[in-house]
């Protein structure tokens, strides 16, 4: 097990990206590149976000199961319905949607390169060790589901 993994919460985890993107663009403003209707997208691909951290949130406080990332031991069960018949990770996804929406809002392409960057921190110290310990909870049943859902998308 890696020193970092489950350790920082995944909100705060992506407000640290955003203020990476907001770093980047701030010394690189050069790069902007405005156009019509950016904000209006920004605030589109915002509200998608916000959508999706609220339906994998409301899922897991219907099943009764725990919405703490960095307790996944604490768990009580697979939640399979719902987003979680579309994505294993919906906040997550969410997560990464506010950061896109924040690279549309700031008009810069350099800043995309942070996405990425997200998504590898992500899986590496936050959903590969969910994983794990959901597997040693749940077993096959876990296991099925993975086979069935993709973690992203």
């Amino acid at each position: 097990m890696n020193a970092l993994e489950l350790k920082i919460p995944p909100a705060l985890l992506m407000v640290l990206f955003l203020g990476l993107m907001w770093l980047l663009d701030d010394w690189l403003p050069q790069f902007r590149q405005a156009w019509l209707w950016h904000q209006v997208a920004a605030m589109g691909v915002f509200s998608i976000a916000l959508i999706l951290i609220a339906a994998g949130a409301i899922s897991f406080r219907m099943a009764k199961t725990t919405v703490d990332p960095t307790r996944p031991e604490k768990a009580s069960s697979v939640v399979t319905t719902g987003i979680y018949a579309y994505t294993r990770n919906p906040m997550y996804l969410g997560f990464l949607m506010i950061l896109l929406a924040y690279t549309i809002k700031l008009s810069n392409p350099l800043t995309v390169v942070i996405l990425p960057l997200f998504v590898w921190c992500m899986n590496q110290f936050q959903i590969k060790p969910e994983e794990r310990a959901l597997s040693q909870l749940f077993g096959d049943e876990y296991q099925l589901y993975c086979q069935q859902v993709r973690r992203w998308l």
